[in-house]
Order: structure tokens, then sequence, then C-alpha cells
């Protein structure tokens, strides 16, 4: 799994999420449990198969988010 995306809000991570998986690309949220204490030294970070990871950095950085 490679990390694509990492933010402390956890709405942007289900929209990046959702992005990718609409694209059909599956994603992981990772550091769930350490990002509900609330602190952005947590942030939640989303991971895809290594295979999959250019195509989905690609998307997120064209989407323009």
């Amino acid at each position: 799994m490679d990390v694509v995306a990492e933010d402390a809000d956890p709405v942007r991570i289900q929209f990046l999420a959702a992005l990718l998986r609409d694209a059909g690309i599956e994603a992981v949220q990772l550091d769930q449990n350490l990002a509900g204490l609330g602190l952005p030294i947590f942030p939640r970070r989303l991971a895809v198969k290594a295979e999959h990871a250019a195509r989905a950095r690609r998307l997120l950085r064209d989407s323009g988010v």
C-alpha cells in the first residue's frame, strides 16, 4: 500500500477517497483511531495498492484538491 494523501480533516479525506472510488481505485483510510483524538499531529492517511498509486496521485493532483 502506498500513501497518496494525508489530512487532519476527516471530511476531506472521505471526499478524496470518494474521488478515487469513483475512478475505480480502492482506497483505505489509515490512522483513523489516532486521528479521532482530534490532534493535527495525527492526520489521516489515504493509501491505495502500489500498482494504483501513480494513477491515484495524478487523479488527485488533476482534480485540484
